[in-house]
């Protein structure tokens, strides 16, 4: 059995995007696209919608064969500790989620693709998310089509501990993103922007990907697609 990798970097902004340029480059060369996981709003009052040389490179990004997917909101904590999704009633989760649409279809980036901050959505989200036209949720240990009901499981490997990550922790990553691939399974490696200017996460980003590739994963991007060919893919 044939299985699939797919790569998505988040934390994108005008600090970091430079970082997942050059990683981006890494995988054109292994023939690797990127789910490029973007929120109209992040710490330090960063706006998406002042960031024109982001927008830019996002969009050519998507021109290209890359997945934008929607990754919250402002990602401020709701609760102390929590991520912004986690524990949303659905109400609140739909006022946020139309907010956040607003704002990506203002800068030419709608999409209906969405993975919460953290991976963690909460029941109350994942109602919302199809009112609000969304098709396709990616959380932290399954794929779910919106629309069919069907779940693809598999857990998301990523790198945590900010940039300075454990050296453990990215070779645990590397061996679960073989194990996954030697089943054919889906493997998932996720990364942030900021880690990517980082020696040991990129590397383990870069080792984990051929390993998968090694094993005969195919690369691909979070993608939803329709019943009827004629009509276009989200």
């Amino acid at each position: 059995m044939t299985g699939q990798l797919i790569v998505s970097v988040s934390g994108i902004r005008n600090e970091t995007c430079s970082f997942a340029a050059s990683m981006a480059e890494e995988l054109d060369s292994r023939g690797v696209p990127l789910s490029l996981l973007v929120a109209p709003r992040m710490k330090d009052k960063y706006r998406l919608v002042k960031d024109l040389a982001t927008q830019n490179w996002l969009r050519e990004r998507r021109s290209a064969g890359d997945a934008v997917l929607l990754h919250g909101y402002d990602q401020a904590a709701t609760k102390r500790r929590r991520a912004e999704f986690a524990v949303l009633p659905e109400h609140e989760a739909r006022l946020r989620l139309l907010a956040a649409d607003r704002v990506m279809e203002q800068v030419g980036l709608r999409t209906r693709l969405f993975a919460p901050p953290r991976w963690v959505a909460s029941p109350g989200a994942v109602s919302a998310l199809p009112s609000v036209g969304f098709r396709l949720l990616a959380d932290t240990t399954a794929i779910h089509d919106l629309t069919r009901g069907m779940t693809v499981r598999s857990r998301v490997l990523r790198i945590s501990g900010g940039s300075r990550a454990e050296p453990w922790w990215c070779r645990a990553l590397v061996l679960a993103a073989g194990r996954t691939a030697r089943r054919g399974g889906v493997v998932r490696v996720a990364i942030t922007a900021k880690q990517l200017d980082s020696s040991g996460p990129r590397q383990a980003l870069l080792d984990a990907v051929d390993l998968a590739l090694h094993h005969g994963a195919q690369p691909t991007v979070y993608r939803w697609q329709p019943r009827n060919p004629g009509v276009g893919a989200a």
